[in-house]
């Protein structure tokens, strides 16, 4: 029997087909899938935040939460799960504007600014992102399949789309 993993909001999990993973929720969070693409191994990050930086205590920091640590980390992850880091490629949704304010300043432009810090992780890490789905206005539930490679996306009020 098939189990959809769940991933909540600043977690991270991999899974393995038969198994789907999911996370809700995605507003100006970004849902990032790494997957290998040689085998049906993958893994999903929500991310909440740009920068580690931010963290108050750097010592015991939720490394999902962030975009600069959190990509390290599934990368690690699915590379201990038997991934090949040269294999890996990665799909992401998510990053809303949530808030539309006429005076927007950049520190409320989280959507966009978590977009910008996960391409720029990936592309750190030397993993090729392959597709998105970012920007907007609306929420995402997002879920994947690792033997297919499809990112499934549901947008609210625009049903839903496959990347």
């Amino acid at each position: 029997m098939d189990t959809v993993v769940k991933v909540g909001i600043a977690d991270m999990n991999i899974v393995t087909a038969p198994n789907t993973i999911r996370t809700t929720g995605l507003g100006s969070c970004v849902g990032v899938i790494v997957y290998d693409s040689s085998q049906p191994l993958a893994g999903l990050v929500h991310i909440m935040l740009p920068d580690s930086s931010i963290a108050k205590n750097s010592q015991s920091i939720n490394k999902s939460k962030f975009a600069d640590t959190a990509i390290i980390e599934l990368k690690s992850r699915i590379i201990h799960a038997g991934g090949n880091p040269r294999k890996l490629k990665a799909k992401i949704a998510g990053g809303a504007e949530m808030f539309s304010f006429s005076s927007v300043n950049e520190m409320m432009r989280i959507g966009p600014r978590n977009v910008e810090a996960v391409k720029s992780a990936l592309q750190i890490e030397n993993i090729q992102l392959v597709a998105e789905d970012t920007g907007g206005n609306s929420g995402r539930t997002i879920e994947f399949n690792p033997k297919t490679f499809i990112l499934q996306v549901r947008t609210v009020n625009k049903g839903i789309m496959e990347l």
